[in-house]
């Protein structure tokens, strides 16, 4: 361990350019071209088995070790927001309205240089680690369901992953067993009232007022409908109907998101919804349409997989506290990898004790600070060599 360290403290300064470099040239989901070609030819200089086009824009690399054993999988995603950056900083975004407003560049930084550091080890490795780098993380159908369908798994026997975030502090490193990160579903509704002057409403179905009933009505699932002790959120983030002033709108159209962490609560929101709508749109004998589109699930950590975590993140050069956190109401694709082999999921605290004002993920003046990435490199690399070793025989 002592080793691996060592090497991770040399190559610090890497992690740094590396991630500032692709900081600078951010690409949306699904649309990335040039970052999956500098991950490959990485990998490749390393003399890695790399595979690209994994689920389209992927990237899997391989590092066998000089013995047979376990296959220990590390994920990173790599793709950007569409977010005009607002940071004074030197690397910042040269892509007009594109950012890394996320921590995805840190993560992709982050197992680059690890991937590099455990190469140097690879006579001492009994077993193979997966380097798994995914596009799309950002946007559903996300890019891991994909990859997985390719075969980024295969022979995996366990994966850990982690999430560098800017609210916590740095030094701390969060985790908890069971459900951690929401499912992530979207709302898609348009109500077709009949539109008419705003002077005449009698003679309209107005679908602005039904639209603000709905609203206001499906506040009340989460507070009545649903186990007070199950979390959920359902929220409308967007409502457009393109009127002039005295026009009494013909139709609205609504988007929102749906999170929840288990799937009884799920189905029973996704029903409930659109008996509200169907309610709210009744009183004027307006229509509606309802798509109800499920995104990614839960994030459910695996029991013994977030114990061993537990039990050597403290051990771990650069983290000061191990907290069991709250579930987190935000959405993962990591949820797909855990529901098909062993594993856990976890932050590592990214907030510099300096700032005066932390910007959430997704705001375009987000930002990390970057010790956050040695952390990360230590825990997730002493948990693959930690594995391999305990489990060489098994």
């Amino acid at each position: 361990m002592e080793k691996l360290y060592d090497l991770l403290k040399e190559n610090y300064g890497e992690m740094i350019e590396i991630r500032r470099f692709l900081h600078e040239n951010p690409e949306l989901s699904f649309e990335e071209v040039n970052t999956p070609k500098y991950i490959a030819e990485y990998h490749r200089n390393l003399g890695h088995e790399v595979t690209e086009g994994v689920g389209r824009r992927g990237v899997v690399a391989k590092l066998h070790g000089a013995k047979p054993g376990k296959t220990v999988a590390l994920r990173a995603d790599f793709d950007a927001l569409a977010i005009q950056e607002l940071n004074d900083i030197p690397y910042k975004s040269k892509v007009d309205g594109v950012m890394h407003a996320c921590g995805h560049d840190g993560h992709t930084a982050t197992l680059l240089v690890l991937a590099k550091v455990l190469n140097k080890l690879q006579d001492e490795l009994e077993g193979t680690i997966v380097f798994i780098h995914q596009h799309a993380e950002e946007l559903a159908p996300g890019g891991a369901i994909a990859m997985i369908e390719d075969g980024c798994l295969d022979g995996v026997d366990v994966i850990f992953g982690t999430h560098l975030w800017a609210p916590e502090p740095l030094g701390n490193l969060m985790i908890k067993d069971g459900p951690l990160m929401a499912a992530a579903d979207g709302i898609y509704i348009t109500v077709k009232g009949k539109g008419g002057h705003g002077s005449d409403p009698s003679n309209t179905k107005d679908s602005i007022v039904i639209a603000a009933q709905f609203i206001t009505n499906i506040q009340q699932l989460v507070a009545r409908r649903v186990d007070p002790i199950k979390p959920a959120v359902v929220s409308i983030g967007h409502i457009e109907a393109l009127n002039p002033f005295n026009v009494i709108a013909d139709s609205v159209y609504m988007k929102g998101t749906v999170r929840t962490f288990d799937e009884d609560t799920r189905d029973l929101l996704e029903k409930e919804i659109e008996e509200v709508l169907k309610a709210s749109c009744y009183l004027t004998k307006a229509d509606y349409e309802y798509n109800f589109v499920r995104g990614y699930p839960a994030v459910v950590n695996h029991t013994k997989e977030t114990e061993f975590i537990m039990d050597l993140a403290t051990q771990v050069p650069g983290v000061d506290e191990l907290r069991v956190c709250e579930p987190v109401m935000g959405g993962e694709d990591f949820a797909y990898y855990l529901n098909h082999v062993p594993g856990t999921f976890f932050f590592t605290g990214a907030k510099d004790p300096n700032w005066e004002e932390v910007y959430p993920h997704h705001h375009p003046r987000f930002n990390i600070d970057e010790r956050s990435m040695l952390i990360a490199a230590n825990t997730l690399g002493a948990a693959t060599l930690k594995y391999l070793l305990e489990n060489k025989n098994n």
